[in-house]
């Protein structure tokens, strides 16, 4: 079994490690899958495949984090394995988020791939089974999404983890679930509002997608160790700001993005109707100095799917000077996360390694 060098903790080990785990805990679930029906077996093939062949493992890579950070392998009264074990169950999480995620925004690729929906869509066809195949696709993709949820839960109760340790993750737990799932809601109800509000939008990146995917991992991994008040607060800042920057740089990619970069169409978030920072700013500033661009914007918005339109509103979104703006929050909010690491408790080499993550995931490629 691979192991992590304890006394330099190098966080690029963490996905493979992560990796063999997933397989090692969907092959257990095999025989159980099988008993109950072999089209079950079939349809949790898509989840398999979906949660194994992709993804960069951002959030156990961050649960492992708050972990060294906080105790580390060599101090801890916790098996290792368990701990990866425990990181490697966000896996399912963020399995369940994106394959709902990607019914709500009638998305058809995801990593570059059709997205679960669209793929089972497709092999309904392929096969002549009953039916409205679009309907039954999104059907075995929420049923997916579902069983990738209860895995979490499974794969995190069966860790291996002392039952103290447990207990001492119930509230970063109980917290990333609950705000993942208010941050979608929050963010479907903004787009069928068509609301410009900077500061929901700003929800909307705080609670879908920074606190489980930086903020909430760090409080994970550093509860299993029994960090300190102070210690998890100051990782929780971070991960707040950086994980916020990380969504406004998504937004970015979202509307100005190379597909061979973000897997995705080029300016999906204008196809969708994302009610981004980004958008809302866009529109303030248009108000202002070019009515008749915000007018364009406002009725393009989740209504065009021509690339030629999406092209022409994405310029005018650039124009208005509000994807300078959004850069700044980047700048303004990397700086503020990596202040919070100034803490005399963090080892120097989990520090570098945080301060190594945060730039990644700010400063990724348009």
């Amino acid at each position: 079994m691979s192991t992590v060098d304890a006394h330099n903790p190098d966080l690029d080990q963490i996905p493979v490690l992560v990796h063999e785990r997933l397989t090692r805990f969907l092959d257990a679930r095999a025989a159980e899958v099988a008993a109950i029906g072999t089209p079950v077996t079939e349809a949790v093939e898509y989840l398999r495949n979906f949660v194994l062949n992709g993804g960069k493992r951002i959030r156990p890579l961050y649960v492992w984090a708050g972990f060294v950070a906080a105790q580390g392998p060599d101090e801890s009264a916790e098996n290792i394995e368990s701990v990866l074990d425990a990181a490697a169950s966000l896996e399912f999480i963020q399995a369940c988020a994106l394959i709902h995620d990607d019914i709500i925004d009638s998305s058809d690729t995801r990593r570059g791939a059709p997205t679960v929906h669209r793929a089972v869509e497709q092999r309904h066809g392929e096969t002549g089974l009953e039916g409205d195949a679009a309907h039954f696709g999104q059907s075995v993709a929420i049923l997916a999404g579902d069983m990738a949820l209860v895995w979490a839960e499974d794969m995190l109760q069966d860790s291996g983890l002392s039952a103290e340790a447990l207990a001492r993750t119930r509230d970063a737990w109980r917290g990333m679930r609950t705000e993942v799932i208010g941050g979608q809601l929050l963010d479907i109800f903004l787009e069928a509002q068509a609301n410009e509000s900077v500061d929901l939008a700003d929800s909307v990146n705080r609670f879908k997608t920074a606190a489980y995917t930086i903020e909430r991992p760090l409080h994970l991994g550093a509860s299993i160790a029994g960090a300190d008040d102070e210690l998890i607060t100051a990782l929780r800042n971070y991960g707040r700001d950086i994980g916020i920057a990380f969504q406004l740089r998504d937004d970015l990619l979202g509307v100005f993005g190379d597909p061979a970069i973000t897997g995705k169409p080029a300016g999906d978030d204008i196809r969708e109707g994302k009610r981004t920072v980004l958008l809302s700013l866009a529109l303030q500033q248009a108000d202002i100095s070019d009515p008749d661009a915000s007018a364009v914007i406002r009725a393009g918005i989740g209504k065009v799917s021509d690339p030629v339109e999406i092209s022409r509103i994405a310029g005018l979104i650039r124009e208005t000077g509000a994807e300078d703006q959004v850069e700044q929050r980047i700048t303004a909010l990397t700086e503020s996360g990596l202040a919070h690491l100034d803490l005399d408790s963090i080892p120097e080499g989990v520090r570098k390694q945080l301060r190594h993550l945060a730039i990644r995931a700010t400063e990724r490629r348009m």
